[in-house]
């Protein structure tokens, strides 16, 4: 084998363009979920990994909201369920139901919590001129836990703020 013949095909840094990859986007990418028969989105860049469903174990004295806590390679990660904590419906865990473990780092400080969903959709791309402002209008969904919406066919995606949702306060019920 003649190494100079091999070293003359490797290709020179910007010799190919990468056409035709479609992963490759100028907007923001954000991972979509289902609670009860609606579409949530989530910057798909605090995405952390995610799970099944397992039952955590319970913490004494928690908020309803706050499922318990699981070990994720030796990292303590609090487990909330999403629809608990907007008040939206009744908790149902399925074969479909995931946990979404996010990564955020606020003000310094980098915090890792789980999030119960109903079922993991797709991922979304979505230009900075497709998020409209959510209308404050009364839903589930604290105003402030919310980015804005993007219309994706005949459906509304609502996208969260993970600052919001990863503030650990108990949820009271009006």
């Amino acid at each position: 084998m003649d190494i100079q013949a091999l070293a003359a095909d490797v290709p020179v840094e910007g010799e190919y363009s990468l056409e035709g990859i479609d992963f490759i986007t100028s907007g923001e990418q954000y991972l979509t979920f289902m609670l009860n028969d609606e579409q949530y989105g989530i910057d798909i860049l605090c995405v952390e990994e995610i799970r099944s469903w397992e039952v955590p174990t319970k913490i004494p004295n928690s908020p309803d909201d706050v499922c318990g806590v699981i070990n994720m390679r030796g990292i303590i990660v609090p487990i909330i369920d999403l629809r608990k904590k907007f008040n939206i419906g009744e908790a149902v865990y399925s074969e479909t139901t995931v946990v979404v473990v996010l990564t955020h780092e606020y003000e310094g400080v980098s915090r890792t919590i789980g999030f119960v969903v109903d079922a993991v959709s797709d991922v979304l791309d979505a230009d900075e001129s497709e998020i409209k402002k959510s209308p404050a209008f009364g839903g589930c969904v604290p105003q402030h836990c919310i980015n804005g919406i993007v219309n994706v066919g005949d459906t509304v995606v609502t996208l969260l703020d993970v600052t919001s949702l990863q503030q650990l306060e108990p949820h009271y019920k009006r």
